[in-house]
């Protein structure tokens, strides 16, 4: 992880403005390595408000703009132009702000989902593959050392052939009868499901990452374990794989008592992994005619090369969902810099999710709200139709 440039590349937010979870988590993210200085930004559709962040961000007021429309303008025409645009608005706006950006020529970083409808992700990762600009989806449990070490370990072939895939993500925000006044729960702003789209993504994301197979069809339960509610906050599912593997996905955000509850199950012919982000640091490895074998992150100790890159804390001090996420952005950066270079880029394995990450969870979506609304399987259909 090294600076070539000669300076921080220059971000410019839109979103995440006062108050914002997300927001904050992406500004910490990206200043954890040093690799960028946050110089501009649209934080709210309150003009006051985007003051307000700009201020408190020390950026200089003329780089605080009234719109993302005008920031995008402003900042395409200056010599020290934005480097990078982090997009962290609500869903129905990626689609636009994203295509924006890529159309004036700025590196892209977006929070998932990448879009409402596959149909606008598509439109997406085509502007990238045409700009041939650096794009990033923000499926940021991507980025924990323990999770790249059962990567690595998987397709080395420690547990054999993949036989099974199970995925959980059990949260409880949404378990009161009294839904939060917040876009998520408006159905025009967040889309088709809130469920999946919100958090589904994340744990099918996390299954193909961690597995390198595609889910190709599956079955769903979609709904709201709350009874009388319009929205989905609840979703089962049978998976099959790629390669013929069979698997589930249970995720919900109504389950009363959970806190954060994303894990995974791998199961080869030769043994299997489990993984909990609520218990990040350790890697549980368990083999067919063996011992079972509990991982830690543990610098310099036998670590995968991708483990090994996204550590950062000498032993004994754990690290979390910050640090992963700042993977995400650090790596990033590294792509962006040789661009900026004209060098090729690094032979290291891409492992931040990319823009055809972003379409994948789009058809993931789609064919779950599909199967659940026929009661049958479905494929899932991720080239263009």
């Amino acid at each position: 992880m090294t600076n070539s440039l000669g300076r921080r590349l220059r971000l410019g937010i839109i979103g995440g403005g006062p108050g914002s979870l997300i927001g904050e988590t992406h500004r910490i993210a990206a200043r954890l390595d040093g690799r960028y200085d946050i110089v501009a930004g649209s934080f709210s559709s309150d003009v006051g408000r985007t003051n307000e962040m700009a201020a408190e961000l020390c950026i200089d007021s003329g780089r605080a703009y009234g719109s993302w429309q005008q920031m995008l303008e402003d900042e395409a025409k200056r010599v020290d132009r934005i480097d990078v645009v982090a997009v962290m608005t609500p869903n129905d706006s990626h689609r636009a702000i994203c295509m924006a950006a890529l159309e004036k020529g700025f590196h892209v970083i977006c929070d998932k989902p990448l879009a409402n409808e596959l149909n606008q992700a598509r439109e997406i990762a085509a502007m990238v593959e045409r700009s041939g600009l650096e794009f990033c989806v923000t499926y940021c449990y991507s980025g924990f050392p323990m999770v790249r070490q059962a990567r690595d370990m998987i397709l080395q072939g420690e547990i054999g052939e993949v036989r099974q895939i199970h995925l959980q993500y059990v949260q409880s925000y949404l378990s009161d009868h009294d839904l939060p006044n917040a876009w998520r729960t408006d159905t025009t702003r967040a889309g088709k499901s809130l469920v999946l789209l919100d958090i589904g993504t994340h744990a099918f994301h996390l299954g193909a990452f961690v597995t390198g197979r595609d889910v190709t069809r599956l079955c769903s339960d979609l709904g709201s374990a709350i009874p009388g509610r319009k929205i989905d906050d609840y979703v089962s599912a049978l998976l099959r794989y790629d390669n013929g593997a069979r698997g589930s996905l249970w995720v919900t955000n109504a389950a009363a008592g959970s806190e954060h509850g994303l894990s995974f199950r791998v199961h080869g012919d030769k043994g299997g992994l489990e993984w909990h982000q609520e218990d990040p640091n350790r890697l549980h490895h368990r083999r067919q005619g063996g011992f079972d074998h509990i991982i830690t992150r543990r610098p310099g100790l036998e670590m995968s090369e991708g483990a090994q890159r996204s550590t950062r804390i000498a032993i004994g001090h754990p690290e979390g969902y910050l640090e992963a996420f700042a993977n995400l952005y650090t790596e990033f950066a590294d792509q962006v810099t040789r661009r900026i270079l004209n060098k090729e880029p690094a032979n290291l394995k891409r492992l931040f999710p990319n823009v055809i990450d972003g379409v994948k969870g789009l058809a993931f979506v789609d064919a779950a709200v599909e199967s659940a609304q026929t009661g049958s399987w479905r494929d899932i259909e991720y080239s263009s139709r």
